[in-house]
């Protein structure tokens, strides 16, 4: 399933055919499955009164690496870590579960669309479709660690546009502008991050930033991207933003993510650190300086939540991206080991949720 999930391309906005074969494999072992409105490849286990989504994504970004498994058991390919790995960590850990844990959960495999572009589609289509007791997402963090929380994010785009003059007269030039406007935005990010750690702090980065002129009018635009702490929301961000650079460049905000903090004392967190340990491996609690479909769907599901795949994360989106098998094996019986103890953990009462 692995390897034809990853032989199978699904750049962002074209997840059609690995949707197809991931539903495909699903209902051939024992899955009630679909392909939903916002084409996420849906898979439903079990039918117990507790319901547990593991919510991954199956597009990727584009660039294609060949797919192979080499000779020390690694699979190479785009997507293998990035994150069909963790989705397809899911669908083979619920595929495995016993009679018991089914019959007490109801466990959703929802491998969602284009969450490697702003527009979340899949995930924000989940997030109003499920009411979920836990949430897994899929992203990679090894097999030995539960990722907590993510940051936000914002999107600044800056414009400035004047008359054109001799660059040997007085002035400055809307290039000039634009540079002092990103230095006030980089200014304003590192006074937010005093005596912060890196997932307390502001990071800003120039995205992209061109000038031009036609003989009559220069036009300067540049693209500024902000990863924001719990501490600071967008609005906080775009108020304090607006205000520093005033009078000096038009401001566009887009892409708008709260970061989330999840805690690490949970029952899906417990579980999954007992199942860790129970495989000869050391939990490990991460925070990600990124954002994920878990900053997406926490404002909708305040519930138990934590990120869990294999592989790792600083391969994602390059040229190297590739997944050891071995740890992909681990990952699925940690959480299909997981998962039978969160079932057994419930209480017996309904909890009355969809």
């Amino acid at each position: 399933m692995l390897t034809e999930a990853i032989a199978t391309p699904s750049v962002s906005g074209q997840e059609d055919a690995v949707a197809r074969f991931l539903t495909g494999w699903m209902s051939a072992h024992g899955f009630e499955a679909h392909i939903d409105a916002a084409g996420n490849a849906v898979g439903v286990r079990g039918d117990g009164p507790r319901t547990v989504v593991l919510l991954g994504h199956i597009d990727t970004v584009p660039g294609d690496i060949p797919v192979r498994v080499d000779e020390h058991g690694v699979l190479h390919g785009r997507g293998s870590v990035d994150a069909k790995g963790s989705f397809c960590t899911f669908v083979a850990a619920v595929a495995g579960l016993s009679d018991e844990a089914l019959a007490q959960t109801r466990f959703v495999c929802v491998g969602a669309t284009e969450e490697e572009v702003p527009s979340s589609k899949g995930a924000h289509f989940a997030a109003g479709r499920y009411a979920p007791d836990a949430v897994v997402i899929g992203e990679p963090s090894g097999w030995e660690g539960l990722t907590l929380g993510y940051k936000g994010r914002l999107v600044l785009h800056a414009a400035v546009s004047k008359p054109n003059f001799h660059t040997a007269g007085e002035g400055q030039s809307a290039g000039d502008d634009l540079t002092e406007a990103w230095f006030r935005v980089r200014g304003w990010a590192q006074e937010r991050s005093v005596n912060a750690g890196i997932f307390g702090a502001v990071q800003a980065t120039v995205q992209h930033i061109e000038s031009a002129t036609d003989g009559l009018t220069q036009t300067a635009t540049g693209v500024f991207g902000l990863r924001l702490p719990p501490e600071v929301t967008p609005a906080q961000a775009r108020a304090e933003l607006r205000e520093r650079l005033d009078g000096l460049a038009t401001l566009d905000f887009r892409g708008d993510e709260v970061a989330v903090r999840h805690p690490k004392d949970s029952p899906l967190a417990r579980a999954l650190r007992l199942a860790i340990r129970e495989a000869g491996g050391t939990p490990v609690f991460k925070l990600k300086t990124g954002t994920s479909d878990m900053n997406v769907v926490a404002p909708h599901w305040p519930v138990p939540t934590l990120a869990y795949g294999p592989g790792d994360s600083r391969l994602d989106h390059t040229p190297e991206e590739r997944l050891p098998l071995d740890e992909y094996d681990r990952a699925v019986a940690v959480l299909r080991d997981a998962l039978t103890r969160l079932a057994r953990s419930w209480p017996t009462e309904d909890s009355g949720k969809m």
